[in-house]
């Protein structure tokens, strides 16, 4: 079909997206992104630069003014290329109506929270679900709108989310379910072919996360701290806590035990260092496997609790 087709992202799983779609013979006109400089300026968690993409496939990248799209600049460009399709796939800012206005067909973004929308909207959905340690996920496709995640679902999928899950291995789930359902979504589009259901009831939001919020708290439950930990790894900021003024990033852990009793120590205290480097650190209801970390710890270390 003759369609033009804008697919806007700056993250991996977007790249991933995209690169399925173009083998699989879905043409994509051009790219949205931002450059690597902008990203780190952004803090952009999981950011992955176009360029590699673009050339492989010859495709142009437009690279906007301001990362909300807000300038004139950037809504000229919208106005002068007429897209068929806006597909945003890692984009953390609202797409403004004056853009989703010059689209010809529509524009088509994703969500997911352990809840059909308008429960779970906003801000690190996956980051807040394995934090809250909730046992679903249901990712759902939506029309564009200027607000937050408030168009009608044209799509949702569940799956799981286990003991073993992380937030890298949720995007994992993420991406398989947005390559097989766009596959099939984006010819129906073209048709007119596709069912909406307007979202129903009160919503609610998730907050902002920054990278400060990262810090460990000693006195939370082990279950608690183990869903932080898998949380917060990579590729997002990461899980942390500090001995004396040290910064001591973590990136693995597993709970260890429960019954094994460790006399004359405190929350948060390293109980064991093995030869291997891994730690044991005694948790509230049990003891907690640290697996993989960066900086200097020792057995009998504290780490520090939330003040």
């Amino acid at each position: 079909m003759n369609k033009k087709i804008v697919l806007c992202s700056c993250s991996e799983a977007g790249y991933d997206i995209a690169d399925f779609l173009l083998i699989n013979g879905i043409k994509i006109s051009y790219f949205i992104s931002i450059r690597p400089e902008q990203a780190s300026k952004l803090k952009i968690s999981g950011y992955k630069s176009f360029e590699e993409l673009s050339k492989k496939y010859n495709i142009p990248i437009y690279y906007p003014e301001l990362f909300s799209m807000k300038s004139q600049k950037d809504s000229d460009f919208f106005e002068k290329e007429k897209f068929d399709l806006l597909l945003v796939c890692g984009w953390q800012r609202l797409i403004p109506e004056k853009i989703l206005s010059t689209l010809n067909i529509t524009g088509i973004g994703f969500h997911g929270s352990s809840e059909l929308l308008p429960k779970g909207r906003g801000r690190a959905p996956v980051n807040w679900s394995i934090i809250e340690g909730k046992k679903q996920f249901i990712l759902q496709l939506f029309l564009l709108t200027p607000g937050i995640d408030d168009g009608d679902i044209i799509f949702h999928q569940t799956f799981d989310i286990n003991e073993w899950d992380t937030c890298q291995t949720i995007y994992y789930k993420i991406s398989l379910v947005l390559k097989q359902s766009l596959l099939e979504l984006i010819p129906a589009i073209f048709l007119n072919n596709f069912s909406r259901i307007p979202q129903s009831g009160d919503p609610s939001f998730y907050p902002k996360r920054t990278p400060e919020e990262g810090q460990i708290n000693w006195d939370n439950s082990l279950t608690n701290i183990h869903n932080f930990v898998k949380a917060l790894t990579k590729p997002y900021p990461g899980a942390f806590s500090f001995i004396n003024k040290q910064k001591i990033m973590i990136w693995k852990a597993q709970p260890f035990d429960t019954k094994i009793i460790f006399s004359n120590t405190k929350l948060g205290q390293v109980v064991e260092k093995f030869p291997t480097g891994d730690l044991v650190v005694k948790c509230n209801e049990g003891s907690l496997l640290i697996t993989d970390y960066e900086g200097k710890v020792n057995q009998g270390d504290f780490f520090k609790k939330l003040s």
